[in-house]
């Protein structure tokens, strides 16, 4: 099927007959200028065969015209004469520029099939979305890429499935003292979903989508349905329980009720309560960093010891806080500039953490709550 929109294009053999005619020469004149046999000249000319770019480059020279003359005659033929593409294409590319579709599939988010399908439910997932307004930073709606977008929707959506205790701001406090226990050894992570559950916040880990730098989010179903997202972008011991308490103190604050709070790139700057970018930040920042170490015993440890922290020291003086050292490590880091710093204390919690909780990502799925 051709192109209804495309004028009829002749095959470029009928322009070659008419300037032999123009010339006074026969077919076996032009095969013998351009070395070729006559048979050659007589498919093109009768429209059976196309020309070559190598072809294109000897009737050029032959007719004292550019060769691109004669390969623009061909693609143009070539594309007259070519179908219809499926329609579907173009809407799958407006998708696929619209959100990251391609990996959505890939993750069990959608299921691959007809566009109209996949339209559907792209349509199902936003319509989560469309129950709440966004704040990402500064930002407004629009600013917000659309890979953190979608994924906000999936904490979300998965969410509406899970049932938690009842939330009270009262629980979540009496939580924290439960979870500033967990703080000595990675492994004690594997009892942070129980924690929140009981405390009445929906907890959800889902792996972050290619090019998005989020580290997790704070937003409510209802008024009174919190709802804690992580990503495990980085895979720290010391990273974990500051985004998590960074996020429980958005919950505690009621941050995120009608603005879904997204946080991206919770380290160095982004991490200091003094040089956070708004309000909510900084209150959210200071909560996380005197729960993992508090601010005036790190001042003291950081000014007896400047500058030289010796292993023996740190590791001393997390045991004093009943912390683990990598926690410690985590805001020396910080201060000295020096990331690699006992960096074998910034031990991995996923594998910890991951089989207690609700989790989307790295192989693993949850069906969509409708």
């Amino acid at each position: 099927m051709t192109d209804s929109n495309m004028i009829p294009v002749d095959h470029p053999g009928s322009f070659i007959k008419e300037e032999l005619e123009e010339r006074g020469w026969l077919q076996r004149d032009l095969s013998f200028v351009l070395g070729v046999p006559e048979q050659a000249v007589n498919l093109i000319i009768a429209g059976k065969r196309g020309i070559s770019a190598e072809m294109a480059k000897a009737l050029g020279k032959a007719f004292d015209v550019p060769a691109e003359f004669f390969a623009n005659l061909q693609k143009l033929y070539d594309l007259s004469r070519a179908g219809e593409p499926d329609p579907s294409i173009e809407r799958r590319a407006q998708l696929q520029g619209t959100v990251p579709l391609r990996e959505m599939i890939k993750r069990g988010w959608l299921e691959d099939g007809s566009t109209e399908a996949i339209e559907l439910q792209v349509r199902d997932l936003f319509e989560e979305g469309a129950r709440i307004r966004f704040a990402a930073k500064k930002t407004d709606y629009d600013d917000v890429p659309a890979a953190q977008l979608v994924w906000l929707f999936r904490v979300r959506q998965i969410a509406r499935g899970m049932t938690v205790e009842k939330y009270s701001e009262g629980r979540l406090r009496a939580a924290l003292e439960k979870l500033r226990n967990l703080l000595a050894a990675p492994e004690e992570t594997r009892h942070v979903p129980r924690v929140l559950s009981e405390a009445g916040v929906r907890f959800v880990i889902v792996e972050k989508l290619a090019g998005s730098k989020i580290d997790g989010v704070c937003t409510w179903l209802d008024d009174n349905s919190p709802v804690i997202g992580l990503s495990l972008r980085y895979d720290r011991i010391d990273n974990f329980w500051f985004v998590l308490r960074h996020e429980i103190e958005h919950v505690l604050k009621r941050h995120g009720l009608t603005k879904a709070i997204i946080d991206s790139d919770l380290e160095g700057d982004n991490a200091d309560p003094e040089k956070a970018e708004n309000e909510e930040e900084r209150i959210a920042n200071a909560a996380a960093s005197e729960f993992c170490v508090p601010a005036a015993k790190m001042q003291s440890f950081y000014a007896r010891k400047y500058p030289y922290f010796s292993e023996r020291d740190v590791v001393g003086f997390a045991k004093v806080l009943h912390v683990h050292p990598g926690l410690v490590v985590g805001q020396l880091q910080h201060r000295t500039g020096k990331f690699a710093f006992l960096r074998k204390y910034l031990e991995r919690v996923s594998s910890h953490v991951v089989p207690g909780a609700v989790v989307d990502g790295w192989g693993e799925g949850v069906p969509s709550s409708r």
